[in-house]
């Protein structure tokens, strides 16, 4: 007797050769693609203006009014499941924010009604995406501002968001973001403001939710100590473009791009206590520079001619990893345990 077929979709989000533009045609986002699988945890990684964030609104339709998708696809799902979100309309968004995608960023307060109580807005949500009654929204509300460790969750249901702390605050957003059961968080930059004991709660709280609801994540961040922490795979991205990807334990300890291993110059990974750490000289390009070869160059300890000579494609290493750099063959980086020494 033949076995059953898998019909679990193995992919939960496709971006194939996003190129995303602002205003008056400036391209700050280009040639981005990546899959996260059913369950996976992906950090994307970058300074300030890299693209990340872009990319995160991109996939979640909530581009700025002046930014527009020029070129690429992004599909989630997989097989019957399968929903194309490129220009997608407002009946497809309706159906697929909240329910199928959620998402957390970096400020609360930003996301949160002043005005309405915070149980008020998550039940809102199980009212209008789930369809559920009023007494079985507000149930399910307690239910889970106690699973994201909110303490006294029947009596924070009643609070506004000025009566809770950042990190309480934090924890009802992510409250609001999985109480659809949706198949990918997107949490951008959500514990930046954070302190480091909260952060690490935080943290904690969206591992054990991608283990309970079976969530894939994609978490959006400067910091490669959280990545390394948190995420199975690791994408990092320069001047809008992807520069190196693969799994975060290998890229971490064998970087193959010089952005990568100025990062890891600079990141807290590893007995950092024991090491200075470094600066990297320069700064970003601005969103939609025009820049010929590798964006990296003019902070690049490794430039030459060759770098600026023309595109640099994105090399396929092998082994789910590449780079974009002319140098990926030849260049030697130091791992985690070098650089903790």
């Amino acid at each position: 007797m033949s076995s059953q077929p898998d019909h679990q979709p193995r992919r939960t989000l496709e971006v194939t050769d996003l190129q995303v533009s602002v205003g008056d045609h400036l391209v700050a986002v280009q040639d981005v693609s990546f899959t996260i699988g059913r369950g996976e945890s992906v950090g994307l990684v970058g300074e300030s203006g890299s693209g990340k964030t872009l990319t995160c609104r991109a996939v979640l339709g909530l581009l700025p009014a002046t930014g527009h998708v020029d070129r690429g696809r992004i599909v989630l799902g997989d097989g019957a499941d399968t929903v194309e979100l490129t220009d997608a309309k407002r009946g497809t968004w309706d159906r697929v924010r909240g329910l199928r995608l959620g998402a957390v960023f970096q400020d609360p307060t930003s996301y949160l009604n002043p005005s309405l109580t915070v149980g008020h807005q998550l039940a809102e949500q199980l009212r209008v995406k789930r369809r559920l009654s009023r007494r079985d929204a507000h149930a399910r509300s307690v239910e889970l501002f106690a699973e994201v460790g909110l303490r006294d969750p029947a009596g924070v249901f009643h609070q506004y968001p000025h009566q809770l702390s950042g990190g309480m605050l934090q924890r009802v957003l992510i409250a609001i973001a999985v109480s659809c059961e949706p198949e990918l968080l997107i949490a951008d930059e959500a514990t930046t403001a954070l302190d480091v004991v909260i952060q690490a709660e935080i943290l904690g709280l969206l591992r054990r939710l991608r283990e309970t609801h079976q969530l894939s994540l994609l978490l959006v961040t400067h910091d490669l100590a959280v990545v390394a922490e948190t995420c199975e795979r690791i994408l990092v991205m320069y001047g809008g473009q992807i520069v190196e990807s693969g799994p975060t334990e290998e890229v971490l300890r064998s970087p193959r791009h010089p952005y990568t291993q100025a990062l890891m110059g600079v990141a807290t990974i590893g007995n950092w206590q024991r090491r200075k750490l470094d600066v990297i000289p320069g700064q970003p390009p601005a969103a939609g520079a025009e820049m010929p070869g590798c964006r990296f160059a003019p902070r690049c300890a490794y430039a030459s001619a060759r770098c600026v000579a023309g595109a640099v494609p994105l090399t396929d290493l092998g082994h789910e990893r590449s780079a974009r750099c002319v140098l990926v063959d030849d260049l030697s980086a130091p791992s985690v345990q070098e650089v903790s020494a």
